[in-house]
């Protein structure tokens, strides 16, 4: 299967004080090892055998199109004003090939491994979010500060990395946009499902799977949660001691 790659490169609106701190407007344009942050999730992308075309959404598509390699199979385009917004038009264009496969600007550490697993392992689901393990990344860098999930069984972070099988997947990306704003807010998102189904998380009653297999029989959508193996696909680049956790990956010396 040949999916389509989704990168999300746009700017939340107002003033972007973490770009700031390295002389751009735009988080995707932040330097990581010497170039633009946006160049290396597309690099990992077009690297990847499960990949085909690859297209890039921002609201300024032509400045991340001059600092991205030229290659046939990556596309640039306007982003709308949200992610959900953004999505839902990309399941309204008749040119999308389906199924897609969705990521961010900022997840400097993806490659193509990561990427294959994930495609694999998340094929056959409507949706698939990819998450890491807390024990699993926490073991290898015990100081790294993430939005943490807890269920019964462990606790997670996300990947960054998100399965779209179709564009029957709109009633959840409409689910999404009602939450959009609290996204790293587990409760919120949870407590869609009911006062029983928060309760029973608070006390991690329930795990993550029982979660998303609730919620896809809310949406009429089979949703999957996949574990990725690789703990650095939990890492992407939010803030300063992000920056500076990737520079010291990179450079080797974590």
């Amino acid at each position: 299967m040949t999916w389509t790659a989704v990168v999300l490169a746009g700017s939340r609106p107002g003033r972007d004080d973490f770009a700031a701190q390295f002389g751009t407007d735009m988080k995707a344009l932040v330097p990581i090892s010497g170039e633009p942050m946006v160049r290396r999730p597309v690099r990992a992308l077009l690297a990847s055998a499960s990949i085909g075309e690859v297209l890039v959404l921002s609201q300024e598509p032509e400045r991340i199109a001059a600092v991205t390699p030229g290659n046939g199979r990556v596309s640039f385009r306007h982003s709308a004003g949200t992610i959900a917004e953004t999505m839902l038009a990309i399941c309204d264009d008749p040119a999308i090939r389906w199924p897609v496969l969705v990521t961010t600007a900022d997840h400097a550490l993806l490659d193509s491994a990561m990427i294959d697993q994930f495609t694999k392992d998340g094929g056959g689901a409507d949706v698939a979010i990819g998450v890491v393990r807390r024990r699993n990344l926490l073991s290898r860098f015990p100081e790294t500060d993430r939005t943490w999930l807890k269920f019964r069984g462990g606790a997670y972070t996300g990947a960054n990395l998100f399965i779209l099988s179709s564009p029957a997947v709109r009633p959840a990306i409409e689910l999404w946009r009602s939450v959009e704003q609290d996204r790293k807010k587990a409760w919120r998102v949870i407590s869609l499902l009911g006062p029983a189904v928060l309760l029973s998380a608070a006390l991690r009653l329930i795990s993550l799977d029982q979660v998303l297999s609730r919620l896809g029989r809310r949406l009429g959508l089979k949703l999957k949660a996949v574990r990725l193996s690789n703990p650095l696909a939990g890492v992407d680049v939010d803030k300063p001691a992000d920056h500076t956790l990737v520079e010291t990956i990179l450079a080797g010396k974590a």
